[in-house]
């Protein structure tokens, strides 16, 4: 069995297994695009493609830092994940304590503050705004937005971790006054909800990928018990939802891109306001060419965008699978895209569409 890429994109596969013990082949491809520097400008293919991810990539070590990269590989994602790695950046290039970014992408809109580096004092109740070190830019990342693990305390057993952002700064629940004072609060909160607490319960604002043991996430990941243990074990639990695959959190979810939607970056970039449209067409089949000699073709949906702003580029990942009778032996070759697509005189729009 072979793939063979008829796009400039990059493509590959790889084996899943569901709930019920069924195997499907999993294709996946992979377009890395320029941000344009005007608006009625259209993305353009990169020379040289992001390649696609084998494994989860970190911004530090595993387990204590925030996702930069998730895999490419998911099996299936119900919606489009519409993620960002980047910075927020001060209007006009002046410095500035805080500014409110806002992504937007078709109908999704996400907008919250941020927030320059600051520190809890001892007796301060409320944040002001004196405390704040201005900034011309600062990084977004769940790794300086709400959330944490506080570890203060002698006794293990009541150290205490932020299940919604485990990798973030600011939660210090149970800790001591003393313990807290000097700490880095947040660079990111809720535009309607200024962080004022060591021991809230705010939303982690951030737009990347949401870790896989996070709140908000682990939930969909099933119930592994003695039952799993003793029936199901090693396939998934009949509980698990393929909901668990979307990266982004909910209110980062959208359908299937179709092409042309408008994308706008406020304050993400240092033009403070960026606007563009996705290309046009993107339509993409994925053929199976069965040992059978049965041909079957069906679409690949785009259902990740990974916009990096500080990179000017962003990136669209398709995918598509295949549910096997007996294994992965059936399948002698697969296509992504169209044989036309690969000719000489085919431009990035039509390789992208597959036509």
């Amino acid at each position: 069995m072979h793939l063979v890429n008829h796009t400039k994109l990059l493509a590959g596969y790889t084996m899943a297994v569901d709930r019920t013990g069924r195997e499907s082949l999993v294709v996946v491809a992979k377009g890395t695009f320029t941000i344009p520097d005007r608006s009625e400008q259209s993305p353009a293919l990169v020379a040289e493609q992001m390649p696609l991810v084998m494994c989860d990539e970190f911004t530090g070590e595993p387990g204590f830092s925030s996702t930069r990269y998730e895999v490419d590989f998911a099996p299936h994602k119900p919606r489009c994940d519409v993620l960002l790695n980047g910075s927020a950046y001060a209007a006009q290039g002046r410095p500035t304590d805080r500014v409110t970014v806002t992504l937007r992408v078709g109908p999704m809109t996400k907008s919250f503050n941020v927030v320059g580096n600051r520190k809890y004092q001892a007796g301060i109740v409320r944040i002001t705004g004196g405390s704040i070190e201005p900034f011309l830019v600062m990084p977004i990342s769940y790794d300086n937005a709400y959330g944490g693990i506080e570890r203060s305390h002698d006794d293990p057993a009541k150290h205490r971790w932020f299940r919604a952002n485990p990798a973030g700064r600011g939660y210090h629940a149970g800790a001591t006054v003393k313990a807290i004072e000097g700490k880095p609060l947040p660079n990111t909160e809720e535009t309607s909800a200024p962080i004022t607490s060591a021991n809230g319960s705010y939303r982690p604002m951030a737009l990347g990928a949401v870790g896989r043991s996070w709140q908000g996430r682990i939930e969909h990941a099933g119930t592994y018990d003695k039952r799993w243990l003793d029936e199901k074990l090693p396939f998934l639990p009949d509980d698990f939802s393929d909901r668990y695959f979307q990266a982004a959190p909910d209110d980062q979810q959208i359908d299937y891109l179709a092409g042309g939607e408008e994308v706008t970056l406020t304050n993400l970039t240092p033009q403070g306001q960026t606007a563009f449209r996705l290309p046009k067409r993107l339509g993409m089949p994925a053929t199976f060419y069965l040992r059978t000699g049965e041909i079957k073709e069906q679409p690949m949906v785009a259902d990740t965008l990974l916009i990096e702003p500080d990179k000017q580029r962003f990136m669209i990942t398709w995918r598509t699978s295949l549910a096997l009778r007996r294994g992965v032996a059936e399948v002698v070759q697969m296509d992504v895209g169209r044989a036309v697509a690969a000719s000489a005189s085919a431009t990035p729009q039509a390789q992208v569409a597959g036509s």
